[in-house]
């Protein structure tokens, strides 16, 4: 079973129907039993950082630990950029801190929100875009990103009005996506499909 944890940020109906669609054994909750039983847990979310780590304070811990302790995490958008150290949006938050980084604003200069569909190329050997050659199409909406500053991780980036901005990244078992994969037809189910893969062989 995985489990997308329904921390009150919002996203949840759109990812949940996707892992369905797909055939996923999912189950949506925040119980710590059932996040301690997960095979693989999904972070979602919509909105602010200071926010969302309000929302999730009673359960960050277990989730960290859970995390530590070997067991796969994808995060999506919001859920992807509670991921980091800290968050620059609306003030400055502490984060998840489970990959080295800062989430910053997109540069000025360009239009904001990033909103569309964009190209995002992997680094070699990154898991969650196997067997998806030379790179995709994704879709995007957000204002801010991640400057990731971890050497364990690999990333994957997309240009955006002539920046490079960080659309995905893997360390170890952590993973994370600033696009959304539910919102964007084949290649986002494959995103997702090799994520099932990754929590049946982890």
């Amino acid at each position: 079973m995985l489990v997308i944890i329904d921390y009150g940020v919002g996203n949840v109906r759109s990812v949940t129907n996707a892992f369905r669609h797909i055939g996923a054994n999912i189950s949506v909750s925040c119980s710590p039993n059932d996040i301690r039983n997960a095979k693989g847990l999904i972070l979602p979310g919509v909105g602010a950082s200071g926010y969302a780590m309000e929302k999730i304070a009673p359960i960050a811990e277990l989730i960290c630990g859970q995390v530590r302790a070997g067991k796969p995490l994808l995060g999506i958008c919001l859920g992807y950029q509670i991921l980091f150290d800290e968050s620059l949006e609306m003030g400055r938050y502490q984060c998840l801190g489970l990959i080295g980084g800062s989430v910053v604003p997109v540069p000025p200069g360009r239009t904001i929100p990033h909103m569309g569909w964009n190209f995002v190329e992997p680094a070699a050997g990154m898991r969650l875009f196997d067997g998806m050659d030379n790179g995709k199409h994704f879709a995007f909406a957000h204002s801010f990103y991640a400057d990731v500053r971890d050497n364990q991780a690999k990333v994957a980036l997309t240009e955006y009005e002539g920046v490079n901005l960080t659309a995905a990244v893997e360390k170890g078992n952590i993973f994370g996506v600033q696009f959304h994969p539910e919102k964007s037809g084949g290649d986002g189910l494959n995103v997702l499909r090799n994520f099932i893969q990754i929590c049946g062989t982890t």
